[in-house]
This record gives structure tokens, C-alpha cells and sequence, in this order.
């Protein structure tokens, strides 16, 4: 079982051995920061519209707009789901269709 941690800037980690390692490669970390093509990049991976990836998220279809158009960025915990997404996006949205 992964002992996952959330941090404040909205990274997530997973803790080993009393250590902390991204959940995430850094790379992947910079383009989030970046959201435009990241967030983009998640959806299209997952073979998702904008409004069912917007559903799946639970947020509003605007949101994900307007990260894909880079009029504004994901912050904390939204960032953080989507690094847990591109590391195991079946994993993160069944989880989230349980709730």
C-alpha cells in the first residue's frame, strides 16, 4: 500500500522508508505549473471531452477551459489530482466515480 502526502504547494509524495519522493516526475510537475498543454495532455489521454473530464473532476466545463487556455492555472488541490492523474489517471477516476 502507497502512503501518499499532500504538500502545502500542492505536490504530492509518497513516503518511503520515513523519506519523501515525488509522485510525479519533476518534468511532469513543471508543465502543470505551466497548465496549458498539461492539462490538455491528461484529458486527451484519457480519451475524454472537455465536459466529461470536467464531470469526472467535478468541476465546472469553465474550469477546465480555462486551464487549457492558460487564462488561469490549477492551484493546490486540484494541481495535486491532476499529478495523481497522470500517474494513474484509471486508478484516480474510478476512485472518484465511488464517491
Amino acid at each position: 500500500m502507497q502512503r501518499l502526502r499532500l504538500k502545502a504547494d500542492g505536490r504530492i509524495v509518497e513516503l518511503r522508508d520515513g523519506q519523501e519522493f515525488p509522485l510525479a516526475p519533476d518534468a511532469l510537475t513543471a508543465q502543470i505549473d505551466g497548465a496549458t498543454p498539461a492539462v490538455r495532455d491528461l484529458r486527451r489521454r484519457a480519451r475524454l471531452t472537455q465536459q466529461e473530464f470536467a464531470a469526472r473532476l467535478g468541476v465546472p466545463v469553465e474550469t477546465i477551459r480555462n486551464w487549457e487556455q492558460g487564462k488561469r492555472a490549477p492551484r493546490g488541490p486540484a494541481r495535486a489530482l491532476l499529478a495523481v492523474i497522470a500517474h494513474a489517471p484509471d486508478t484516480v477516476f474510478a476512485a472518484l466515480a465511488k464517491s
